[in-house]
């Protein structure tokens, strides 16, 4: 699951399940969400499959969410989108060295591949993840980057803002790990755009903290700023964020 944040017409429910799961209520979005329907089961999976995520921790409640979801998969479709969230959970396991699933990892994203047809719907969403496996644990910053582009295509054929909003921010990292300075903060504000308008507040922090690092001085330290205030009001999620936010060390240079 991505989504597409709050839009007239949404069904009340869907709208309080975004409006809970942006501000890092993922249990509780999930305790709205019925868990004897494919789509409901899978929904509560995958809100709480980015909570482990976010705040390393709920591992035996995704799983528990994610086995229900597998069992009520019947079609291709639902079946894939479940097997993407069994990647992204080893993922994130893997990420947060809770457990090596990197195998698992990809084995599941492979499967999900086998059963989401291209230009699917759910497709855009698994070339991101698979971007992300590449990124981060095979260290293979040219096929990720490949993944994110198609990700990217398919996240705006697909009018999926929220994905798009991640697409820009990890396209502009490798870039800027390239040099590539203007491109890099291009995309670094293209996410951070998209986040404010969906009042994505669980991922605006991350975004505002990685436009920093493209900004001159006083505008840098002004969005590292903001984006500790936001980092504490959330309680400290995303946790990963807190190894960025802090300050360098006397005599350290920073880039």
């Amino acid at each position: 699951m991505s989504g597409n944040g709050t839009t007239p017409g949404d069904d009340p429910l869907q709208t309080a399940v975004w409006r809970l799961r942006s501000r890092a209520c993922w249990a509780d979005a999930a305790a709205l969400l019925p868990v004897d329907t494919p789509a409901g089961a899978l929904q509560r999976a995958s809100l709480l499959v980015e909570r482990c995520l976010y705040t390393e921790r709920g591992w035996q409640d995704a799983e528990d969410a994610l086995r229900t979801a597998e069992a009520l998969a019947h079609t291709d479709d639902e079946r894939g989108a479940a097997a993407c969230e069994r990647g992204q959970l080893a993922y994130a396991a893997t990420l947060h060295r809770v457990r090596d699933r990197a195998d698992e990892a990809r084995a599941a994203l492979g499967r999900a591949a086998a059963l989401i047809p291209p230009g699917a719907a759910g497709r855009a969403l698994l070339d991101f993840r698979r971007g992300l496996l590449a990124e981060n644990l095979t260290h293979a910053p040219q096929a990720a980057r490949a993944a994110y582009r198609r990700a990217h295509a398919g996240a705006t054929a697909h009018a999926d803002p929220l994905l798009l909003s991640f697409t820009w921010r990890h396209l502009a990292g490798l870039a800027l790990r390239d040099g590539e300075l203007n491109e890099a903060r291009h995309g670094f504000a293209e996410s951070l755009r998209i986040l404010e308008e969906l009042g994505y507040l669980v991922g605006t922090a991350p975004a505002l903290a990685s436009l920093a690092q493209t900004e001159p001085e006083p505008e840098a330290s002004r969005l590292r700023e903001e984006a500790g205030r936001l980092f504490r009001l959330l309680g400290g999620v995303p946790t990963w964020l807190a190894r960025q936010l802090a300050p360098p060390e006397p005599g350290v240079a920073t880039a």
